[in-house]
């Protein structure tokens, strides 16, 4: 039997958890600590999406919305630059269990954060990568900017933006585009 996939925001209460598996993804020197998580979850539990298989965590996204238009190293860890209204959402992190990567739990919960910022108004998304990842955000829209200023845990990074257009064939070609990945995601699971 097929474990229910369920998208919902996060709680203090799930603090441990997310800390563990942010653990798990990233080196020490660019794992967010216990405090920056629950500044930020104090601050804007609406801005961490999880993903749940069953009763499990194995992917979460976070980030904070700012008037800022470029993600900054201090934003990482000072809640001053969140702005409930602001233009963009920054995105910190895109955390998955390794042993759910490359079965698409990501690219889901990717799917409802750009959903959700989109319906929320903003302007778009701006988040930061490693070379090896552009592709992967390449396919949701984000458009690389080059090499970030950001020297985050001493690695290079990649600034990616998405902005949204507003227009009638930017919605037909994201409605499409979601249709394909119900499709696949439904035979899947046949």
């Amino acid at each position: 039997m097929e474990e229910i996939i369920t998208i919902k925001n996060a709680s203090l209460k799930e603090l441990d958890e997310l800390c563990a598996i942010e653990n798990v993804c990233f080196p020490d020197s660019e794992a967010a600590d216990k405090a920056s998580f629950e500044r930020r979850l104090s601050t804007y539990p609406d801005c961490f999406w999880l993903l749940y298989k069953g009763d499990r965590i194995v992917s979460f996204i976070n980030g904070m919305p700012t008037n800022e238009s470029d993600l900054k190293d201090e934003m990482y860890s000072d809640t001053g630059y969140y702005e409930k209204n602001g233009k963009w959402l920054m995105i910190f992190g895109v955390d998955t269990r390794p042993e759910f990567r490359h079965s698409h739990l990501a690219s889901r919960l990717m799917e409802r954060v750009i959903e959700d910022t989109r319906a929320a108004g903003r302007k778009g998304i701006v988040l930061t990568c490693k070379e090896e990842l552009l592709k992967f955000y390449e396919r949701f829209g984000f458009v690389s900017e080059g090499i970030s200023g950001s020297v985050h845990g001493g690695a290079t990074w990649y600034q990616l933006r998405l902005t949204f257009t507003h227009n009638f064939f930017a919605a037909i070609s994201r409605m499409k585009y979601i249709m394909r990945w119900n499709l696949m995601r439904n035979s899947r699971q046949e």
